[in-house]
């Protein structure tokens, strides 16, 4: 495991966290709280540092659940939560949104609550969940200063939906150097993560991506296939059956970033198929990373997020000790080569050359698709 810096806020993030969304809920399976704890506990013996949770989780269930799996361990890990969403007056009607609520007054006691469920002094970071940009005021602001004069957090961040408002929110949490913004972003979904490179870049801000869902739902790492069948309250059955069809296709045509040095009876290493030896020359960006072994396509997916600069740590949907195991070492896969990361580019930008609609595009727009349309990007506005 390899780890970075998140922001400029000297809080330490392992380069794959756990998103603690599965925690709690049974939006992604059900699990029993002793399962829930054992993975927590047994990603930190796999290095995983980081821990991503929020207090709308089942409801400030999933908060309880980290809080008491890394109690013992709580000054070697970093733990971030969020707020925004007020499920102390509404109940929750299956996987729809929640009132929001970003009233200062409010943000305080949510923030104190968390830290009760967490059974904690103060939270790393600490996200405003879904916050439309308007919500962040001055106030707002002058809030989250507060509560690092207090000690109550050490960095802030924001957590953005795909059709909930990003574009606005992520351009000003970066302009406003916030330490984070998570964001959903994949190589089949790279609109969002594209944009918000394209701010950092042009305004020198030390603002870090957490990019989530680096498995797009399932496709990437081929836990949904064309044969499985969603349960019923399956988090992932929002996405179009389009979206599904044209994604594996896309799936076959990134078949070359999968990658196994098989031993031969000698003792030494080969390439497999059509790969070239220039991942074993590539220089890595965040310190040595090991060159044996294999590339598996689920670990191909962080390694192509963790490529990019403002990337500190990817948060992937661990659902099995097994996904912790193999996503978990994706920090020291081969980097992925200058070749590779321009043939992704290269598909991206042609739609991996399927000329048929994937019936995402309400789903990714902004703000009723307003900011989209005047930030000249290519999308269409949510219905």
């Amino acid at each position: 495991m390899q780890y970075s810096e998140l922001g400029d806020s000297g809080v330490e993030v392992s380069e794959v966290g756990f998103g603690a969304w599965t925690v709690g809920t049974d939006w992604w399976g059900d699990r029993s709280e002793e399962d829930a704890i054992e993975m927590l506990q047994y990603a930190v013996d796999q290095g995983i540092t980081y821990f991503d949770t929020g207090d709308v989780y089942g409801h400030g269930r999933s908060e309880e659940l980290v809080g008491q799996a890394l109690s013992e361990v709580r000054d070697e890990v970093t733990i971030a939560t969020k707020v925004g969403y007020d499920f102390y007056n509404n109940p929750q009607a299956g996987h729809g949104e929640l009132p929001k609520e970003m009233e200062p007054a409010y943000l305080r006691e949510a923030v104190e609550e968390s830290l009760d469920r967490l059974g904690v002094d103060s939270v790393d970071v600490l996200q405003l969940h879904n916050a439309d940009v308007e919500e962040i005021t001055p106030d707002v602001l002058e809030l989250l200063d507060e509560l690092e004069e207090e000690g109550k957090i050490d960095a802030r961040g924001v957590a953005l939906g795909p059709s909930i408002g990003w574009l606005a929110e992520g351009d000003f949490a970066i302009e406003e150097e916030f330490d984070s913004v998570q964001l959903v972003w994949n190589m089949l979904e790279q609109e969002v993560g594209n944009h918000f490179l394209e701010t950092i870049e042009e305004t020198g801000s030390a603002t870090s991506l957490i990019p989530r869902v680096p498995h797009s739902s399932g496709i990437l790492n081929e836990q949904v296939t064309p044969d499985t069948e969603l349960g019923e309250g399956d988090h992932r059955g929002f996405r179009p059956d389009e979206w599904y069809e044209t994604g594996w296709e896309k799936l076959e045509k990134l078949r070359f970033l999968e990658r196994a040095e098989p031993r031969s009876a000698d003792g030494s290493s080969g390439l497999r198929g059509d790969e070239t030896a220039s991942n074993e020359t590539a220089t890595p960006s965040r310190g040595p990373r090991e060159r044996d072994g294999e590339r598996t396509m689920g670990q191909a997916s962080i390694a192509w997020l963790l490529s990019h600069e403002p990337v500190a740590t990817v948060t992937p949907t661990f659902r099995t000790k097994d996904d912790i195991d193999e996503w978990a070492a994706a920090s020291d896969v081969p980097k992925l080569s200058a070749e590779e990361l321009a043939r992704v580019e290269e598909l991206y930008e042609d739609d991996f050359g399927i000329d048929r609609d994937d019936g995402m595009d309400s789903l990714r727009t902004s703000v009723d698709g307003e900011d989209i349309e005047a930030a000249g990007l290519d999308k269409l506005a949510a219905d």
